[in-house]
């Protein structure tokens, strides 16, 4: 398991990762099939289902963030 901050963005995360944004919003995920199941602080129920191909934007601290997958298990996240 890994812990990123918004400082290494873009990162590449897998399931068991965790990134910490400035101001606190955490962003992780669970691979459903193809489909990733991203959550954000402490939720458990996923704020989107990202699939290959498709991108997911969250917002905090007044920036914005993307997050992206392709098939494999694990997703990008980088600033916008």
């Amino acid at each position: 398991m890994a812990d990123y901050t918004q400082k290494d963005l873009p990162v590449t995360m897998h399931s068991d990762d965790l990134l910490r944004l400035d101001d606190g919003t955490t962003i992780r995920f669970d691979v459903n099939g193809e489909g990733k199941d991203i959550m954000l602080n402490d939720d458990f129920g996923a704020a989107c289902e990202l699939f290959p191909g498709n991108e997911f934007i969250v917002t905090a601290g007044g920036k914005e963030f993307r997050l992206t997958t392709d098939f494999g298990e694990f997703i990008t996240v980088e600033a916008v």
